[in-house]
Formats: structure tokens, sequence, C-alpha cells
């Protein structure tokens, strides 16, 4: 990273002109207005499409028009195995083995699956910890999934929450609630990066607090606002689950398939109770329609279903990009995306906000949370009127994210500039 950053334009045309990365714009559609390229910053909630997204799913198209059902075996990519293609590049992702990943419906279908599998109360351990301020769909499966086993949520979730004065949590407050409620927690199941405030948290060092303190506390994620944005070794760390959406970092179409992060020390556990579907079964006795579910090796047994081809193959476009960029390259330029943004918010005329984003670049992905003092939502539609899009939490945070596969450094000084005259 530079050692110091310019508010001068130049500076930023210049970052552009060394960037490694630049020509990875080239391979996505930038949304137009009036003919004008939009400057995109909502990556966080929806990225934008790869140009090879259609020559993926046409492919599949084509199969299906010309083979029918043929195409589940003698298709070019044949559907039977299609989530197959799509495993080793989703475990480079999350640092995993290919056998610990696997792709399949939806975030918060397989947050409720994992969470059958790995939420196992008992009288005296019974509780979940979860941050304050969570997704709301985490919320939801989480009081849910209490309430499922007859627990009060009330009692049963322990909310992590910020000092007085603060808008993140610090790593040694998580540590000391998990110490407090040690023999009472079940499951810690946080998001990897906070969708409000864009905190990233230090998942190594939590998981292996939880277990020093019991064994019998399990680690879960939803690596939602992580995967794509952050680098990640979920199996060195020792995280027992976790899973993530493909259409925010990820770029693969909204509503897009989501992937899943099972241990490899669970793989062969026949104790833990799980959903079963014919897709989890081993492939080799799949379509003898027996009875007695025989689940295939690590986290594709937990498969439901047939495979979503078509989402599929639109992740699988993305995930393609990602493999040849590589996640060291992108986290490096996005910590620079994201610390010249931060320099040139701090540095400009406009005073009524600040950011609840850590400073600290390793406790942040490329997401930065602004709170307006006032007018916040005048200030938001101003942006967006004048071609910039980001997106608006209630009730008084602009998120905004430079995203290092399509971002440039003129955008954000084109962001700075925008924002300080609103």
């Amino acid at each position: 990273m530079p050692e110091t950053y310019s508010t001068d334009k130049s500076f930023a045309l210049q970052l552009d002109a060394t960037d490694p990365l630049k020509h990875f714009r080239e391979r996505f559609h930038i949304p137009t207005q009036n003919n004008q390229e939009l400057i995109y910053f909502c990556g966080n909630s929806l990225g934008l499409q790869p140009k090879s997204t259609r020559a993926y799913i046409e492919q599949e198209l084509t199969d299906w028009q010309h083979l029918g059902v043929e195409g589940h075996l003698h298709g070019k990519n044949p559907w039977f195995y299609y989530h197959h293609f799509l495993t080793e590049s989703a475990a480079r992702l999350v640092g995993a083995l290919p056998k610990e990943v696997v792709v399949m419906n939806a975030l918060t279908v397989n947050l409720n699956l994992l969470m059958i599998s790995f939420y196992r109360p008992t009288p005296k351990r019974y509780k979940v910890i979860m941050e304050y301020m969570a997704f709301p769909s985490d919320q939801y499966a989480v009081e849910n999934q209490v309430k499922f086993h007859g627990y009060d949520p009330f009692d049963a979730i322990i909310e992590l929450t910020p000092r007085e004065g603060e808008a993140t949590l610090r790593t040694e407050d998580i540590q000391a609630v998990i110490a407090q409620h040690q023999n009472e927690v079940a499951l810690i199941m946080l998001g990897g990066v906070n969708y409000y405030t864009g905190q990233l948290f230090d998942m190594e060092a939590i998981t292996r607090f939880a277990k020093q303190c019991s064994n019998d506390i399990v680690v879960g994620f939803d690596l939602a606002h992580a995967a794509g944005n952050v680098t990640m070794q979920l199996h060195d760390w020792d995280v027992d689950f976790a899973c993530w959406c493909s259409y925010k970092y990820l770029n693969s179409g909204p509503g897009g398939t989501s992937g899943v992060f099972i241990h490899e020390k669970h793989a062969q556990n026949q104790s833990l109770p799980r959903l079963s579907g014919w897709w989890g079964n081993d492939e080799k006795t799949r379509f003898k329609m027996q009875k007695g579910f025989i689940p295939q090796e690590g986290a594709a047994g937990w498969q439901m279903s047939n495979a979503q081809i078509l989402p599929m193959a639109a992740h699988r476009a993305s995930l393609a990009i990602f493999d040849e960029a590589g996640m060291e390259a992108l986290v490096h330029k996005s910590k620079l995306l994201t610390g010249y943004l931060e320099f040139l918010l701090l540095n400009g005329k406009r005073k009524d906000f600040s950011i609840i984003t850590p400073a600290d670049p390793a406790q942040r992905g490329c997401q930065l949370s602004i709170v307006m003092q006032q007018n916040g939502k005048a200030v938001f539609d101003t942006l967006t009127q004048q071609g910039i899009i980001a997106d608006w939490r209630e009730p008084d945070v602009i998120r905004v994210a430079p995203v290092p596969l399509y971002n440039t450094f003129e955008e954000v000084w084109h962001f700075a500039d925008r924002f300080h005259s609103a």
C-alpha cells in the first residue's frame, strides 16, 4: 500500500495505469444510464454480470434443447456430476479441502440445514452466540431453530453488542462472552463480515478460543459478505461449518446458488442428524432407487435435490474469473481501493458523517459504511441521481463497496468528489 495517498485526480489515474488487474473490468457488463457507465459500488449486495455468463448458461440450454434428459449423462458438462465442476474453485475461495465444500440450494436454506446438524442443544448446553445486528435472515433462522428445539429465543440467544459509544465488536469482548457462557453455549453463529458495519471478524481467533473453552462448542459462520471479498482458511482454522451466497462478491446472479463448508472431521460422523435427499446419496448407487441412505463423503453428503444447473452455470463462469485473478491479488487491490476511498472521504470538506467500518484493513473487506449525521437519505438520493449506485440501510448508513474485479481508482475519486458536493 502507498505510504501516502493524494486527493489529486492524477493520483487515481496513476494507480489505475499501474493496476495489474485492470483488464478484468472488461470482463463485466457495467450498467449504463444515458449511454454513460454508472459508478457501481454495490457489489456487496449484487455483483455485476460477467460477460462470459451467457455462454456458460447457453451451453446448458443447448444440451437441454438437443439432448433432453440425456444431458444428465451425455451433455458437454453432464448434469449428474455438475456440482463437481465447482468444488475445487469454491474450496480455494474459502481455504478448504475439496471434499469439505459443495455448492447447492440457497443461503438461508443451507443455514437451516446446517443448524439441524450442528445445533444439538441439551438441557445444560443450549445457547447460541451471535452478533447484534446480524443480517435478518440469520436472526430469523437462529430464532426459529431455537424454538424448534423448545427453547425461548430471549433466553437461548446471546447477542454480542459493542461497547457504549462504539459501532463494532472487539475480539477480546467476543472471547469474554464465550468464556462467561462456555458451559451453556452449544453454537457460535456469526457473520464472517457484518453486513451493516462491514466489520470482518477474526474468525481464526474466535474459533480457536471457543475450542479452548470447550470441544462441545460448535462454531459456524455465514460468509455471505466474506466469500470473494476476504481471504479465509476455514480448514486450518478448524471452523465446523459455514455457508455463503454467490450473488454478492461472487457475481453469480440474483438469487444465485449457495456454497457450504463442513470440516472433514465431521465427514464420517454418522451420528450427526441431517435432512437427506437422493442427490446426497452415494453416486454409485443413486439410481438403484433402493431404501437406505448412504451419504457421499464430506459436504456433498448434505445435498438433497438435483443440482440447479442454470444458476450453477452462472456461478461457474464467475469462479473461473476468480481462479484466474487469485484471491491474494484481489485482496491486495481491495485494500488499496478501500484505503484510498477512506482517505478521500476523511480529507474532504464534508464533515457531517463518520465511518463505522474499522479503520484497520485487517478488520474489513472492501465495504465502508458511512453514517450520516443529517439528511443522509437526501445525500444518498443525490448520489444516485448523479450516476452512483451504492445502497442505503436504515436509519442513516450509506454502504459503499469498491470491488477489485471491476471498480477503478478513478471511480473512487469521482465518488468522493460527488459525496463532498452532494
